[in-house]
């Protein structure tokens, strides 16, 4: 009897544990006083419409994993806090190989922890669209091979992709409801070597609908999916800064270990610096593009977004592979991030803008690195044309998403070009469409002809490489911009990008120090971001999402 009476005990306690846990669901909230409040606000595409999408129910996206979350704890997720939060990779394996944590506890921290700020109207960031209904699956048959893991590799590591990259278990948007029920049947190829390497896929993040290229002058970080992302380091004060808005929130919120975000002129680079943190633009060809919904197959890429420099290089490793089907892919080596990056800055040669002097951030940061024995070479740079840039845009589109639907997408989607969506859109704009289409417009209006296009082309690349000619005629191991101040040109140029955390201004909002490599020049990229970072230790986690 008294064995029977502590059995009924532990059962109460374990069913009134998940019944705790339970109460904790997305409720939506009346934001009209705080859209009122936002209307004041000095940033004219700050000053919002909505916050919340009016069309994802993230209790349907938390059901996969409704059961397992009724057993993980507060305190489980506190006493696990010390071992991820914050960590590198190297760290993280060796908290796994150590028996400190197992792939799944790592995974159940992630999604409690998303659960946790994303259902607080005061917390809430609005970055998640979707989350792998077999996730907790997934890291658990990762759990049974831990014991062989390099510490310098991505398996069992969950990740975030932008919600334009093609996975199986979910589907690709980005963020437009014209792609709302996108189930494609393939993985993008970056995807399928992200797995094959051992990484799990947690989930898919907002972005700045069709990757910004869509509405003029409207807010960083919409969609119709996703609802308005916000900034961790000053919601509703920041900007996020966009496309790969989610990629860049997530990874600053510790949402997940990383993130994958995309380019075509600013989009990882602007997020990264606007949320303090590490990413990567490779150069066209590195990594593939095969499966990610386009807007330009001249300057689009993928790239790694994450918390420091050596995961940037890990997760780089992952994605790399020679795509058959992407006519921009090339071989290439590896970062061997395992044999580490040398924190040496003597005899590395840096180029300074003379312009960006004026920021006392920046330049604080140049008597850093020359302190520590980098060559300073001040740059005054020419002035360059940066005419019909839109017009480079406009036409890829035209010509590069019709492909992609129909070569990529699930065959139910109706829509086959930029003009079936914005009809599509105008039937209910206010849902569809709230900031306007302009953008799309432009691109239908644009009669701009294939041949005249790589006469653009080679305009805008020519103006870029006179921009950046100071990296051969010096010798430089990089140009140092801030933020995405010069991304355009390095994306026309087809130059690689690095932007590392630098600081913070005084109102508290992130600031970048920016690599600006010769193409194909990553792994030096990733070695003088790498000591800069270590030099500097910049990264701050923010103050409300510790």
């Amino acid at each position: 009897m008294k064995n029977n009476f502590f059995l009924l005990v532990t059962l109460f306690s374990i069913f009134s544990c998940k019944e705790k846990q339970d109460l904790i669901i997305f409720k939506k909230y009346d934001e009209t006083a705080q859209l009122v409040e936002q209307q004041n606000h000095e940033k004219k595409r700050m000053q919002f419409k909505l916050f919340q999408s009016k069309v994802l129910d993230m209790n349907e996206v938390f059901k996969p994993f409704k059961d397992d979350l009724a057993y993980f704890s507060e305190e489980d997720y506190q006493s696990l806090k010390p071992l991820i939060l914050e960590q590198d990779i190297p760290s993280l394996q060796k908290n796994v190989k150590e028996g400190k944590l197992s792939y799944e506890k790592l995974t159940l921290f992630y999604l409690y922890r998303i659960r946790k700020f994303e259902s607080d109207s005061t917390l809430s960031l609005n970055s998640i669209i979707a989350l792998n209904p077999e996730v907790i699956k997934e890291a658990r048959a990762k759990d049974k091979n831990k014991d062989k893991v390099s510490q310098y590799s991505m398996y069992g590591m969950p990740i975030l992709l932008k919600d334009n990259i093609n996975t199986k278990e979910m589907p690709t948007t980005a963020g437009a409801i014209a792609l709302q029920r996108n189930y494609t049947k393939k993985d993008a190829f970056i995807v399928e070597k992200l797995k094959e390497n051992g990484a799990i896929i947690l989930g898919k993040v907002n972005l700045s609908e069709w990757a910004y290229f869509f509405c003029s002058g409207c807010p960083l970080g919409y969609s119709a999916i996703g609802g308005q992302t916000l900034n961790p380091y000053g919601r509703k004060v920041f900007e996020t800064g966009g496309s790969s808005s989610g990629s860049g929130v997530t990874v600053a919120a510790n949402f997940a270990v990383a993130a994958i975000g995309t380019e075509t002129s600013g989009s990882i680079t602007s997020p990264s610096s606007l949320n303090s943190v590490v990413g990567l633009k490779p150069t066209i060809g590195v990594l593939s593009r095969t499966g990610i919904v386009p807007i330009s197959s001249t300057l689009d890429t993928p790239g790694p977004m994450t918390k420091s420099v050596i995961d940037n290089a890990i997760f780089m490793d992952a994605m790399l592979g020679y795509d058959v089907t992407d006519n921009a892919s090339k071989e290439t080596k590896g970062m061997d991030s395992q044999n580490g990056f040398h924190i040496n800055f003597k005899g590395k040669r840096l180029g300074v803008l003379k312009p960006l002097l004026s920021d006392s951030i920046y330049a604080l940061n140049i008597k850093i690195l020359k302190k520590a024995g980098a060559e300073i070479i001040e740059i005054t740079p020419p002035e360059i044309s940066f005419n019909d840039f839109r017009t480079l845009l406009n036409i890829d589109m035209k010509h590069d998403l019709p492909k992609y639907l129909l070569q990529q997408a699930d065959k139910s989607i109706f829509i086959k070009n930029v003009k079936n969506v914005v009809d599509f859109n105008l039937k209910d704009s206010l849902i569809r469409a709230p900031y306007g289409q302009q953008l799309f417009d432009g691109i239908i209006k644009d009669s701009t002809t294939l041949e005249e296009l790589e006469v653009v082309k080679g305009n805008l690349k020519k103006e870029g490489e006179k921009y950046l000619q100071f990296l051969k005629s010096e010798n430089l191991v990089a140009i140092l911009s801030i933020n995405n101040y010069h991304s355009g040109i390095a994306a026309v140029a087809l130059h690689p990008t690095l932007t590392v955390p630098m600081g913070y201004k005084l109102t508290g909002e992130p600031l970048s120090l920016t690599f600006i490599g010769q193409p194909f020049s990553e792994r030096k990229l990733l070695e003088v971001g790498y000591a800069f970072e270590q030099l500097t230790k910049s990264r701050k986690i923010p103050e409300n999402y510790q």
